[in-house]
């Protein structure tokens, strides 16, 4: 008696189960296992073969996961030129223009269009016949009946299967096969270059009264310097006129200054050791702001920041004058872009470097001291201690353990009368100038120059 369950005999119940499975395949694949490659591979095949300028075409390309996809799904056909063919026989300017990275489409259709997604063995049956490539461009095949010899879109086959492999097989050809649309291209570039030409243009005129432009300069590339120099952008000082207003940010919009210089501000504040600098910077808002525009505008500045125990020697007679603290600040901002390595090399070069300032017309002189850079004169001068606190190639800060100040011209000391012990006269001898020189030289010859008191 055949037992039962739930109204099923058991033989029937266990045909049931086992229709799915049957319906299965044994090794179903996988969307992970169709992409995987074999060691036995035909691309594995090429990488280690003698066509390693291909190979590495291929790999700047990035097509490899291209046609890992294209051998996990067909059998394929490699056309391989030679390396010679891709070093000596290749046009350099059309390698350096398949090698630029604006043109990697191109590239990549050039590298496709020597791929068939077929597999064409040796056994080609004679004749002529096309092909469509995984650049979706068309090859002609043609084997000769008579000579035997075989040509792929007139380029000689001269290895037939050099390396053969499950997935695919590889024929090595004399040169590179190079697709209508790349030739095109390469030559719509190159005529273009030879027929640009540079415009001469005169140098832009500044309005002595206003420090700006006259006309409107020509719209510049992003990134480019800017056309006035950093002093004519600076702004009027506080004797001529206000500070500007913050704006939304330079002429070309290129760079976001004000964010850059609330990023170093903060960044002063996490490092450490220089809150007084940045407490400047923050009541300063004309200084920060000018900072700012200038940035957003496209200058560049290198910021040597004294840490706070620098900043605690400042007296309160030095700080108290009108403008004292914006003349501090202004001394210590460089308008270039320095790196502790860019400064220390020019010093070690050099011995003395002077580096303009944005307080004209000082200058701030660096020199090699105890293997770092150090600035400024005698008592005044400081070492570079924290290198490289913020660089966004834009603003560079560099941390120094000093606060600097230009060096001043000594007045001349007036020595006393050592008759009368008081100071002694001054006279300014009027200096001559080179035609009365001259004249006087020739009179002199003749004994004639006593008679002329500017001669005496």
């Amino acid at each position: 008696m055949e037992g039962r369950i739930y109204g099923f005999t058991v033989p029937l119940l266990l045909l049931l189960l086992l229709i799915p499975t049957l319906a299965l395949p044994e090794n179903p694949k996988t969307p992970s296992s169709t992409s995987q490659i074999n060691s036995n591979s035909v691309l594995v095949a090429l990488l280690d073969s003698h066509y390693t300028e291909l190979a590495e075409l291929v790999e700047k390309a990035m097509l490899l996961q291209k046609l890992e996809d294209t051998v996990a799904a067909h059998n394929i056909t490699i056309f391989a030129p030679t390396n010679e063919a891709l070093e000596r026989n290749l046009d350099p300017d059309f390698k350096r223009f398949l090698l630029e990275p604006g043109n990697l489409h191109s590239l990549q259709t050039l590298l496709l269009f020597h791929v068939i997604p077929t597999r064409i063995g040796s056994d080609y049956p004679h004749g002529s016949t096309r092909h469509l490539t995984l650049s979706n461009h068309h090859l002609r095949l043609k084997k000769n009946l008579t000579a035997g010899d075989w040509t792929v879109d007139r380029v000689t086959v001269t290895h037939p299967e050099v390396v053969t492999r499950p997935d695919g097989v590889i024929h090595g050809i004399s040169r590179l096969l190079v697709p209508r649309s790349v030739e095109d291209e390469f030559n719509r570039r190159r005529n273009l270059r030879a027929i640009t030409a540079v415009k001469p243009e005169a140098a832009p005129e500044v309005d002595p009264r206003t420090h700006r432009l006259k006309k409107t300069p020509p719209a510049a590339k992003p990134g480019s310097s800017p056309a006035l120099p950093i002093y004519e952008a600076l702004a009027p000082g506080p004797s001529l006129a206000p500070a500007p207003a913050p704006g939304p940010g330079g002429p070309h919009h290129h760079f976001n200054g004000e964010a850059q210089v609330k990023d170093f501000i903060q960044t002063l504040l996490h490092y450490g050791g220089y809150n007084e600098m940045a407490d400047i910077l923050v009541n300063l808002t004309s200084l920060a702001t000018e900072m700012g525009r200038l940035v957003s505008e496209g200058y560049v500045l290198t910021v040597l920041a004294p840490n706070d125990e620098a900043m605690a020697k400042l007296t309160t007679e030095q700080l108290s004058e009108p403008g004292a603290p914006e003349q501090i600040m202004y001394y210590h901002l460089i308008p270039e872009y320095q790196t502790e390595e860019s400064m220390y090399n020019a010093v070690r070069r050099f011995g003395k470097v002077n580096y303009d300032t944005l307080r004209l017309p000082h200058k701030v002189v660096a020199k090699e001291a105890d293997g770092s850079v150090k600035f400024g004169h005698g008592d005044g001068s400081a070492y570079l201690f924290d290198p490289d606190i913020f660089t966004d190639g834009r603003i560079s800060v560099q941390g120094i353990d000093g606060v600097l100040f230009p060096m001043e011209e000594a007045p001349e000391e007036v020595k006393p009368d050592s008759q009368t012990g008081q100071p002694a006269k001054v006279v300014v001898k009027h200096r001559r100038g080179k035609l009365l020189e001259a004249a006087c030289k020739m009179l002199g010859t003749f004994g004639q120059h006593s008679r002329f008191s500017s001669c005496q």
